[in-house]
């Protein structure tokens, strides 16, 4: 690798909410993230982080929040990869004892993956879970592995 080559590290999706303060105490006590809030800011937001996870909560100013799923009929809002496969199964009884809304239980998925989807309190769609079988999820891909 070049020295002038920049290897990007993480990503930091921006949630829009109607209470952030609301959206901010759920990742907190439900998903086990800490928080850094910018309450006194021209806008109103606030920064979540779990290990190298980081969101962004930012304050609408109108409309209303809805999930990729309401708004699209696809998609999930975000996607968090654990460290493990097994690390799936772990979060999803951490989220579950904290009685998190769960959507789908761990499964392995067409697509090569295993995870499963929680709701956040703004209805979000949040899937969990990581890669299990490269051979499928690569298999029309010019790149076989991160």
């Amino acid at each position: 690798m070049s020295d002038n080559k920049v290897k990007l590290t993480n990503l930091c999706p921006v949630f829009i909410s109607e209470d952030v303060r609301k959206t901010v105490n759920f990742y907190v006590e439900k998903l086990g993230f800490k928080y850094a809030e910018h309450y006194d800011k021209i806008i109103n937001f606030a920064a979540v982080y779990r290990d190298s996870i980081e969101f962004v909560i930012v304050q609408s100013k109108f409309g209303k929040v809805q999930s990729n799923q309401k708004t699209y009929g696809v998609g999930y809002d975000a996607y968090i990869d654990p460290d493990t496969v097994g690390g799936v199964d772990i979060l999803y009884k951490e989220f579950k004892s904290k009685g998190v809304k769960v959507v789908s239980k761990p499964s392995r998925t067409d697509y090569g993956s295993y995870e499963f989807v929680i709701e956040d309190i703004d209805g979000r769609l949040i899937g969990i879970g990581l890669i299990y079988h490269k051979e499928t999820f690569f298999e029309n891909s010019d790149v076989m592995s991160f």
